[in-house]
């Protein structure tokens, strides 16, 4: 997604006259740390009665949420800048949409996984291998075992619908509850359970003849969707 001319990126810190289009007007960005502290729901209010401060105090507080959401689903060596702007774009455009203000995060994360989904579409063919976190990075350097086991747990990724891949990492890798992953998905908790389970059962069937990757396998998932 590139910049029209003369934009600033989200990410950058705007001068007195930058901001954002929304609506067809400029919203300007004026950060004041105090802004902290407003919950959820009156960061929505303020948002959406076209606040100059609101848009810099969302990207803030969701950015590295966005980020890491979007980098556990491609892997590190995957640019997610451009998508983690396009799902901001979004977020701004449609926050006058939300029913339930005080849920701007589940709602947050509902737009990634659609831009997740959507990119995981549009790709045919990309090379993700392993987890971006930085700690779980660390602990595949030590351990060579571990670092091959990732590496093909996202080979075998690669092999999954757009749908399963986003229900197997906000759930097995993210680690996000059933409910929330239902209003998330957009699906009832029922359907999660059986797409989650149909993810799991894909990804088990392909790693069955590696002990390593399925001892790595047992380690991702929760005692309770068993």
């Amino acid at each position: 997604m590139k910049d029209a001319p003369g934009q600033r990126r989200l990410s950058e810190d705007p001068g007195p006259e930058s901001g954002v289009a929304r609506g067809g007007a400029q919203v300007l960005i004026f950060p004041e740390a105090g802004l902290a502290a407003v919950d959820d729901a009156g960061l929505v209010k303020m948002l959406v009665g076209g606040d100059a401060r609101a848009p810099r105090v969302v990207w803030q507080r969701f950015a590295p949420l966005v980020h890491r959401l979007l980098r556990r689903a491609f892997g590190p060596e995957y640019d997610v800048a451009d998508l983690v702007q396009e799902v901001f774009l979004v977020l701004f455009r449609r926050a006058h949409t939300m029913r339930e203000p005080q849920a701007l995060t589940a709602f947050v994360i509902s737009i990634t996984a659609h831009t997740i989904r959507y990119e995981l579409r549009r790709k045919t063919a990309l090379s993700w291998l392993r987890f971006g976190d930085t700690e779980v990075a660390a602990a595949a350097e030590a351990d060579l075992d571990a670092r091959e086991a990732v590496k093909r747990l996202y080979r075998i990724l690669d092999h999954l619908s757009s749908n399963d891949r986003t229900a197997f990492v906000l759930r097995f890798i993210e680690g996000l509850e059933i409910a929330d992953l239902a209003r998330t998905l957009g699906v009832s908790p029922a359907t999660t359970k059986r797409r989650v389970a149909h993810a799991w059962r894909r990804v088990v069937v392909h790693a069955r003849r590696d002990a390593a990757l399925v001892g790595y396998l047992a380690s991702l998932r929760p005692v309770e969707s068993s």
